[in-house]
């Protein structure tokens, strides 16, 4: 954020700290913002700020204790497009057309949707129809995804994504191998997708370790500390962005395997020659992909910006 200046709070009356917090703040523009010092924590103002002015602004602590606390609050930027990440979040029936068009809303769900339809060469209007027409559509009441709590989220993507990679990826490692002896030598393509599917689920499968011993303990303490309204401790990684960005490159990396065995494949198209165990390998790598995006989409776009955002809300202690 551009334009920050520093109000020094413990030199304001009692009485005015928060209405001239709460100017400062008025005045500001969007996509600008300011820093506050305090000699205590001043977290009811957070929640001043939530109850009188909703969603507009960010909180983040640059130096918590134990003699000063400095705070910086943004105003946010309101009328920026959504990002094709956050139109997923929000509607299940729109990650779907996202999902059905070639829309990345994954590891590029930063974007707004022009640049994303520029990107998979799409016509924005008819992308925006689409959308529009799934409004029509009975909505998923059970899957939320950005309603639920984040330590109930971390639970359903171990036990539904973690446990789907975990049971389905010998089996395509043993079927990609015996396609490709099979088929290779009329088929040289079947060979590398061979190797991309060893290296996609060798790469998940260790991915998946790390989030379930390390990130999603940390969110699910995160939680239950903000639910007891109590501190939680730092962690050992630092901030939680440190980890959430080591996860992100990870997503990266698959969604560029997944790809290649999607280009590879042709779309995973059978060619006539293909026997059932052809079919059956392309029918399995098009359920993970599947499978694969949606997963990235909970965890990049809902999950950790919504940890992201705790963790600076509720304030680490740094030991």
């Amino acid at each position: 954020m551009a334009h920050t200046h520093q109000l020094d709070v413990t030199q304001i009356p009692p009485k005015l700290k928060h209405p001239t917090i709460f100017q400062h703040f008025d005045e500001l523009k969007e996509g600008d913002s300011f820093t506050i010092l305090n000699d205590h924590d001043p977290k009811p103002l957070y929640y001043q700020l939530l109850a009188e002015r909703g969603d507009t602004f960010t909180w983040e602590y640059k130096q918590q204790g134990p003699q000063w606390w400095e705070v910086e609050i943004g105003k946010k930027k309101l009328h920026e497009p959504l990002t094709v990440g956050a139109i997923a979040a929000s509607d299940q029936r729109k990650a779907n057309v996202f999902l059905k068009m070639g829309i990345d809303f994954c590891c590029h769900g930063n974007k707004t949707l022009d640049e994303a339809c520029r990107d998979a060469h799409l016509n924005p209007d008819e992308v925006r129809k689409a959308l529009k027409e799934v409004e029509r559509l009975p909505e998923d009441r059970l899957h939320r995804f950005h309603e639920w709590e984040l330590d109930f989220l971390c639970d359903y993507i171990v036990n539904v994504h973690h446990r789907y990679v975990s049971e389905v990826s010998p089996v395509l490692r043993e079927l990609s191998e015996k396609v490709a002896l099979r088929h290779g030598n009329n088929h040289p393509e079947l060979l590398s997708i061979s190797q991309h599917v060893a290296a996609l689920t060798s790469e998940m499968l260790s991915h998946q370790i790390k989030e379930e011993r390390i990130l999603f303990p940390f969110i699910k303490e995160m939680v239950k500390s903000a639910s007891e309204h109590k501190p939680f401790q730092h962690p050992p990684f630092g901030t939680i962005e440190n980890p959430v960005q080591m996860m992100m490159m990870d997503h990266d990396e698959t969604a560029k395997l997944m790809k290649a065995i999607h280009d590879a494949s042709n779309g995973y198209q059978v060619p006539e020659d293909g026997c059932e165990s052809y079919r059956l390998l392309y029918q399995k790598l098009d359920e993970f992909e599947n499978d694969l995006y949606q997963h990235i989409h909970l965890e990049n776009n809902i999950l950790f910006p919504k940890a992201v955002e705790m963790e600076k809300q509720n304030g680490v202690i740094v030991e």
